[in-house]
């Protein structure tokens, strides 16, 4: 919840009390840097004991409520049949109005099975933009994937509320272009993860609905982060400022045909789940259930997880929930803004993102600036954040480098975890690291992975460079 103080300032104020702690270290300077060569300069292979906060990712790291946690003790653990399936289905049913729900063991094996059921060599998908595992898994399907967000989308100093939105225009251009039968469904991302988190208008998904009806086109709907995306638009879109969330998440879900998301991210579990109320899309998708994640009643997840999700469902409809990784981002953009670091704006749900190419003008695409920038932060910091730029696209079929879009390093923010004064420090650091960015230069592979390069590939600093910022960083600011 945003609170105005008595200086006319607001911040976000905690609507949750802290029953449960996990201690945290800050390494070193030099142990942050000896940690940073032994993980080949990429941030996803620290080990976690060497990170002070971790921001990589808020998928799995957000904290579960205590009704979550009694939730699980009550589990059902049926391999088939279990009643703690029921349960969330119910829920299901209940909150977003599906009839048919197929639980998986996380987002990307929705994806899997998407892909799987509806894709064949030749087709495009059309998204408002990609994500790393969505295009992954179409692409390995022999499809291609179509992004057909605005042109706004990739002004990181912006001011438009909604620039998830897909562009009409290219939307009907590109159906026009590919035939109808050509595309194998229609992606919706709520919130679009890979230029910063940013929402989509209902007014927007209405209008796509329209275009792919008219056409027959499938529309699925990514809803990872289905409650950021709901509470930025009854934040932006004024004919919902004084709708619930819980009827928010209605009418979205009224318009798509197919729900997919991660549970990991807005109900706090780690899990999945496909939801449809077209028996012929649930009869397609349901017998690679089996196949690929488990028991059509459990799919890939423990039933202590499908009681925590059930639960879960339930409490993102409260809108202290819903919004407080939103708020939070929202204040860390503000406050970095304010030291004079480039970030996308308007704030967006997920994750605060710093644009490497302003931050590190000097840093051509192809030396991955950032990569560079994830890196730089966690050695003046031990924050560990996220590439999403050049490193997170896969190089083409020729075996080119595809220089992405967007150079951002993405600060995510897993709700209910970190503090004020967690989110104050980062913001120091990282605004120091700003003021001696010229001491920061380029990565190169040393080895590289040929799909999904940026989970596990290894790379080192140019010219050694991170010693270099460690020394000054040190002169300055000492050992810690």
């Amino acid at each position: 919840m945003q609170i105005k103080l008595t200086n006319g300032k607001t911040i976000p104020v905690e609507m949750h009390k802290v029953k449960i702690v996990q201690k945290t270290y800050l390494q070193t300077a030099q142990g942050r840097l000896k940690a940073l060569e032994q993980a080949g300069y990429n941030t996803f292979s620290l080990r976690s004991r060497d990170v002070f906060l971790d921001m990589l990712t808020d998928s799995g790291t957000n904290a579960m409520s205590d009704n979550q946690l009694a939730a699980m003790m009550q589990a059902d653990d049926a391999y088939a049949g279990s009643e703690s399936f029921y349960r969330l289905a119910d829920t299901v049913q209940e909150v977003l109005g599906f009839q048919y729900v197929m639980p998986v063991h996380q987002g990307r094996a929705a994806e899997h099975l998407l892909a799987k059921t509806f894709v064949k060599p030749g087709m495009v998908v059309i998204m408002n933009y990609h994500f790393t595992t969505s295009k992954a898994h179409v692409e390995l399907q022999g499809g291609k994937v179509l992004e057909l967000c605005g042109d706004e989308a990739f002004n990181t100093q912006s001011t438009n509320r909604f620039k998830g939105d897909m562009d009409l225009g290219k939307l009907q251009a590109a159906i026009a272009e590919h035939g109808a039968e050509n595309v194998a469904y229609i992606r919706m991302e709520a919130t679009t993860n890979l230029i910063g988190g940013q929402p989509f208008s209902i007014q927007n998904l209405r209008d796509v609905k329209k275009i792919a009806e008219a056409n027959h086109i499938p529309l699925v709907f990514d809803g990872s982060l289905i409650s950021e995306n709901a509470f930025l638009v009854k934040q932006r879109e004024p004919e919902f400022a004084k709708a619930s969330i819980k009827e928010i998440y209605q009418e979205m879900m009224s318009l798509v045909d197919i729900l997919y998301l991660s549970g990991r991210k807005s109900t706090a579990v780690r899990g999945g789940m496909i939801a449809t109320n077209q028996r012929e899309v649930y009869d397609r998708i349901l017998p690679w259930l089996p196949v690929y994640e488990g028991f059509t009643t459990y799919g890939g997840m423990s039933t202590k997880e499908v009681e925590a999700m059930a639960v879960g469902v339930r409490e993102m409809c409260d809108e202290n929930t819903a919004s407080s990784g939103a708020e939070f981002v929202e204040y860390f953009v503000r406050r970095l803004g304010e030291r004079g670091v480039p970030v996308v704006t308007p704030a967006g749900g997920l994750a605060c993102h710093v644009d490497a190419k302003l931050f590190l003008p000097h840093i051509p695409s192809l030396q991955y600036p950032a990569g560079a920038l994830a890196a730089a932060i966690y050695l003046v910091s031990g924050v560990r954040s996220m590439e999403r730029g050049t490193i997170s696209m896969d190089r083409d079929a020729n075996g080119n480098e595809v220089a992405s879009d967007m150079e951002l390093a993405r600060l995510a923010v897993p709700r209910r975890t970190y503090t004020m004064s967690q989110i104050e420090y980062a913001t120091d650091r990282i605004a120091w690291l700003y003021n001696h960015k010229d001491l920061v230069k380029g990565l190169r592979f040393t080895q590289e992975p040929p799909v999904l390069r940026f989970f596990i590939g290894r790379l080192e600093a140019l010219d050694n460079w991170g010693a270099d910022l460690i020394k000054a960083f040190e002169a300055d600011l000492g050992a810690i």
